[in-house]
């Protein structure tokens, strides 16, 4: 096994390892249609209140967390590659299982498989994408993210009109592209692990234990992340409640991974020379100020409006993240640094359908908006202080 150093077969610079891996990401968000749906599905096919739904994202979420630690430790131990292909395979069944579950202990197992599996692969292909030279890092990181919101317009798009005919056939749709995923990484993901025994690894913990910047900079995205998932969970009730059907609300959403899409290129030209801290604090403020707007708006274009605004700030995050946490890693640990730096994004999925649902169950739209504009500004403060 040897770690992949320098471009082969360059295309744009990027080694054909990052083409790869932005290909599962395009294919597994482009059928990712369930995830942005859910509380759709639990709440109009499966007729819980909106609270109870935000336990099962929440649920999800849980899995999330394991997942990320599970496939930083993975990655580390038995190859990225292999690490990939569970977590492709293993997402398939769980997603198969979910949308056969009828009780609601199913549904909190099936929801929880799914959280574990379905984001294996991340700190994985993220390790291997850390290995690049520093040069060709932000570039990477952007092409995977990139890829991955192309593909989640698609998959937006699609769902919002495929709903109609039966949330059943979502599922089913988001279990083959996990398999066709787990069938690219098998025939063109190279594994990229360093060559060297297990034993000779430092362990995870300690090290983490000892760096006091890493831990700061968790903390602080855990709390972007608690703010800026909440929207998914919020957005569509806000929308339902505003007369706005499933339809309307996969267009507008459709909106984030369009303007990403198209944005994402000039951004890392634009943001990757510039300091991350500054780049980290006002994509954290702008996505406070995106998500307090859309919890008063009323109509599809203040929503549209709201999308578009917190999407600016997702995507100076994106520019920034994953290079943030690889100059961070020590080499031998990229695996688990980068799962990791994963995870605060799955304490947040758990955080923030629990939040935001809360919020908006019992005490309304204009006391969750305020939420978010405070969350942002002391985002930006705390961010800011880590320079």
């Amino acid at each position: 096994m040897t770690t992949i150093t320098a471009p082969s077969a360059p295309r744009l610079g990027l080694p054909r390892l990052v083409w790869a891996l932005a290909t599962t990401q395009f294919v597994g968000r482009a059928g990712g249609v369930v995830r942005s749906f859910l509380v759709l599905y639990l709440t109009q096919a499966q007729h819980l209140s909106p609270s109870t739904a935000g336990t099962v994202v929440a649920a999800l979420g849980l899995g999330d967390i394991g997942s990320q630690l599970l496939g930083g430790w993975l990655g580390d131990r038995i190859g990225r590659r292999n690490t990939m292909l569970v977590g492709f395979v293993g997402a398939a069944v769980a997603l198969a299982a979910l949308g056969s579950a009828d009780s609601m202990p199913e549904i909190w197992a099936a929801a929880v498989a799914v959280g574990l599996t379905v984001e294996l692969h991340r700190p994985a292909g993220s390790a291997a994408v850390a290995d690049l030279p520093s040069q060709q890092r932000i570039r990477a990181f952007g092409l995977l993210y990139w890829a991955a919101n192309l593909g989640f317009s698609v998959a937006t798009v699609a769902a919002g009109v495929l709903a109609k005919y039966g949330y059943g056939l979502l599922f089913w749709i988001n279990v083959v592209a996990s398999l066709v995923a787990a069938l690219i990484v098998w025939r063109q993901v190279p594994e990229t692990r360093p060559a060297g025994s297990v034993r000779l690894r430092q362990k995870l913990l300690p090290v983490v234990l000892r760096d006091r910047r890493m831990i700061a900079m968790m903390v602080v995205h855990v709390g972007y992340f608690t703010l800026f998932l909440q929207t998914f969970t919020t957005l569509p009730l806000l929308m339902m409640a505003d007369g706005l059907g499933p339809a309307t609300y996969g267009a507008v959403l459709a909106l984030n991974g369009i303007a990403v899409v198209a944005l994402q290129p000039v951004a890392v030209r634009l943001l990757a020379g510039r300091s991350g801290n500054v780049v980290s604090a006002v994509s954290m403020l702008l996505v406070g100020a995106g998500a307090a707007l859309g919890a008063v708006s009323h109509g599809t274009a203040a929503f549209a409006g709201s999308v578009l605004i917190w999407t600016l700030g997702q995507i100076g995050i994106a520019v920034r993240f994953g290079d943030t946490f690889a100059d961070l890693a020590p080499a031998g640990l990229r695996g688990g640094y980068m799962g990791l730096a994963s995870t605060t994004w799955s304490v947040g999925a758990v955080l923030g359908p629990l939040t935001g649902t809360a919020l908006l169950d019992l005490a309304g739209p204009a006391v969750l908006g305020s939420a978010c504009a405070i969350g942002g500004i002391a985002l930006f403060v705390a961010r800011k202080a880590l320079s």
